[in-house]
């Protein structure tokens, strides 16, 4: 068994030095060779569809014209940035087992409910983003309202990518924090810039792959170095019997040992139903993979075909988390243990550090390849999202009428720089936080928790108006802000992290509060939209809401495709296995 000791992330020049004597050098030249031909590669793509890309269609949406399979695979790797594989990797050694929860509650019924229910929606509407169906629907308010918001949380989401790149090129090869956020950023800014929306998806197909091969590896390796999943369940036992609850996803929510500090009920509303549906069916960065596909069907299918991979994900990025916290469990000369920073457990190091502790050289190479890779997708995902948004939704209809095709592609380059410089800044402030899936996922609860209840009443009602939607948004968000000002996690100053009107609420996890969060902003935003919607008068009839609202959108012939082809029925067959995956793992 290769055991090592890394007693402290306080200087970068320490913690290199640690992994060198671990496996007996450094990188070598072929790990830099892999890293370097990859980052050629990506760029290359963007400049081979500079050809492609003439039209401001083209470059936030790729004309429309991308196979279902790609725009799949998109979807999913869209996801798969540094919030999937260092955020997954560690919860997984803080909550074990549990973490689980983020992909058959938090993730896959949003996602055939997205398949199935709103995009024929999204796609038959021809709306160009998320803000402007609320336009539709509604009215220039509430999708203002929502464009603001929501390019505030995609800058914050791919700042967080940016952060955890940096801090992994800090720690592990010592280059300086700041430079590692501009280069990185300089690499996804160049090859966006060129091929728009068609780039980032393309890549993000070869990132997917590059993530499976370059991750999967450490799973089976380190799973087989502790004696499989029995040896995994005695090193945690090791803890003590209070760890029992790492190991199941269900059967501790209800007591008192339960690592997440989340019961039952709050991980199916908080996190199975608001945060959950929230992200998946209204953020654009992922509804915008799947307006790009070619036809309905392919945009309806693109989040079930992306929903197959994301089940069988916690076996890549949640087991190799738990498998570190087992290791540091062992009392042995030169046992393993996860980093430190500032004497706490620094649970965002634990994936890179497992790579070090387990892979040669050459597959070294491969599986940081693979880490840049995904923050790199995640990044140009939500560049590429908030660029659409500030051109389409913004600019062009508050200080852009009149402006022609070419103005509004020049346009979107330009936000896409200032996007990026603006993500930046964001980095510094996800720095604060030890585990990046706790800001993440309260940022979430921030915006797409009372998005959701404003889609959720104007897709699936008519009732629903402008005056209610506008002012449930309004007041839902505030009272999301105003609650994170109350509350705070147990160990943590008022600051940032809450508590900054007055610590009044406490709960026992960062991630705890981030779900109540989200819950009281969807709550009241729902409460709100219902309360006044019925209120005050209808704007608009239902002949203006034919293809706006499900029951008067026009239901699409699947008779003629080959019955796995069908959205409903794909969906069944995926629904049916995540089942299962809870009832194995309870």
């Amino acid at each position: 068994m290769l055991l090592y000791p890394i007693e402290s992330l306080t200087t970068a020049g320490s913690v290199v030095a640690s992994f060198a004597s671990a496996q007996g050098a450094g990188l070598h030249f072929i790990d830099y060779s892999i890293l370097a031909i990859y980052l050629l590669f990506v760029i290359g793509i963007g400049f081979a569809l500079k050809r492609q890309t003439k039209s401001a269609e083209d470059f936030f949406l790729s004309g429309r014209s991308i196979p279902g399979w790609v725009t799949g695979l998109a979807f999913i790797s869209a996801n798969l940035g540094a919030q999937e594989l260092i955020g997954m990797a560690a919860s997984g050694a803080e909550y074990g087992i549990m973490t689980s929860h983020f992909y058959w509650v938090g993730a896959i019924p949003a996602m055939v409910f997205l398949g199935i229910f709103m995009m024929p929606m999204y796609y038959g509407s021809k709306a160009r983003s998320v803000p402007e169906y609320l336009k539709m629907r509604y009215d220039e308010r509430t999708r203002t309202f929502n464009s603001i918001s929501f390019a505030f949380m995609t800058i914050f989401s791919s700042g967080i990518s940016m952060h955890a790149l940096a801090d992994l090129l800090h720690a592990l090869l010592g280059w300086n924090y700041t430079l590692s956020l501009v280069v990185t950023s300089a690499i996804v800014l160049a090859y966006v810039l060129k091929g728009g929306l068609s780039s980032a998806i393309y890549n993000e197909v070869l990132q997917f792959f590059m993530i499976v091969f370059g991750i999967a590896p450490l799973a089976y390796i380190a799973l087989k170095d502790v004696g499989g999943w029995e040896g995994l369940v005695a090193k945690i036992a090791a803890h003590g019997p209070a760890e029992a609850g790492r190991m199941h996803s269900w059967a501790q929510t209800g007591g008192t040992e339960n690592p997440l500090g989340v019961p039952w009920y709050g991980i199916l509303f908080g996190l199975g139903f608001v945060l959950s549906f929230g992200y998946w069916c209204t953020n654009f960065a992922e509804v915008q993979r799947a307006l790009a596909a070619n036809s309905m069907g392919a945009a309806r299918r693109t989040p079930i075909i992306g929903a197959i991979p994301k089940m069988l994900f916690p076996a890549i990025v949640i087991l190799p988390g738990m498998i570190a916290y087992g290791l540091t469990s062992d009392h042995v000369a030169g046992g393993y243990s996860i980093p430190l920073k500032d004497g706490v457990a620094n649970y965002n190091q634990v994936l890179p550090s497992m790579i070090f502790h387990y892979f040669p050289n050459g597959l070294l190479g491969l599986a940081l390849t693979a880490l840049m890779a995904s923050f790199m997708s995640g990044m140009a995902a939500n560049v590429t999202a908030f660029n659409t948004v500030w051109t389409y939704d913004i600019y062009q209809h508050n200080f852009g009428k009149g402006k022609t095709d070419a103005d509004l592609l020049r346009m979107g380059k330009l936000a896409t720089v200032v996007g990026i410089v603006l993500a930046i800044g964001c980095a510094f402030v996800a720095a604060k936080y030890n585990n990046i899936m706790s800001i993440l996922q309260l940022v979430f609860g921030f915006v797409n928790a009372p998005l959701f209840a404003t889609f959720l009443l104007g897709m699936f009602t008519r009732r629903s108006n402008n005056t209610g939607s506008f002012w449930g948004l309004v007041v839902g968000t505030t009272s999301a802000v105003v609650f994170h000002g109350l509350c705070f996690a147990t160990g943590n100053p008022a600051g940032v992290k809450g508590g900054w009107i007055k610590p009044l609420i406490e709960f026992p996890k960062e991630m705890s509060q981030g779900f109540w969060v989200a819950i009281v902003a969807f709550s009241v935003t729902f409460i709100v939209n219902a309360v006044l919607s019925l209120a005050t008068q209808r704007n608009k009839n239902d002949e203006e809401l034919r293809g706006l609202v499900y029951s008067l959108t026009e239901k699409h012939d699947y008779s003629k495709d080959s019955w796995l082809a069908r959205p409903a029925v794909l969906g069944t067959l995926v629904m049916i296995a995540v089942i299962v995956l809870n009832w194995l793992f309870w």
